[in-house]
């Protein structure tokens, strides 16, 4: 038997990504199954996804891809959805995050699982929707 604390049910919350959003799933937001929606927990991953996109930005950013979205575990009503958030490239008008989301169980708080992770484009644009170039970070 392992003594580690790591298990695919049990996971590490990341330190090299930010907490940009928590969130609690009600009973509106699920199937007759009883869990919560994919496309609820796509929204909720949209707006974590934004955060970081808008900084660099410095103003109004839109999706404009979905590269890759992962459902690893069910999320259900009560679970407290922590999502974090990294940059993974600044482009010239867009930016490119990766967000992971992990499940405090209401019976098992303090544990955490990975429950969803994705990888969006955002793209900066102006008053009137246009694309808009992001001042590059100076080196």
């Amino acid at each position: 038997m392992s003594t580690s604390t790591e298990s695919p049910l049990h996971t590490p919350l990341p330190t090299d990504k930010e907490l940009v959003l928590k969130v609690i799933p009600m009973p509106k937001d699920c199937n007759g199954s009883g869990d919560v929606f994919g496309g609820w927990v796509m929204a909720q991953v949209d707006l974590a996804g934004a955060v970081l996109p808008a900084r660099y930005a410095k103003g109004r950013c839109a999706t404009v891809a979905v590269n890759e979205f992962v459902f690893k575990q069910p999320v259900r009503v009560g679970d407290i959805l922590s999502l974090f958030a990294s940059v993974v490239r600044v482009g010239n008008t867009s930016v490119t995050v990766q967000v992971e989301v992990f499940a405090e169980r209401f019976l098992d708080q303090g544990r955490y699982v990975k429950v969803t992770e994705a990888r969006l484009t955002y793209v900066a644009i102006d008053a009137q929707g246009k694309p808009r170039p992001i001042e590059q970070p100076k080196a």
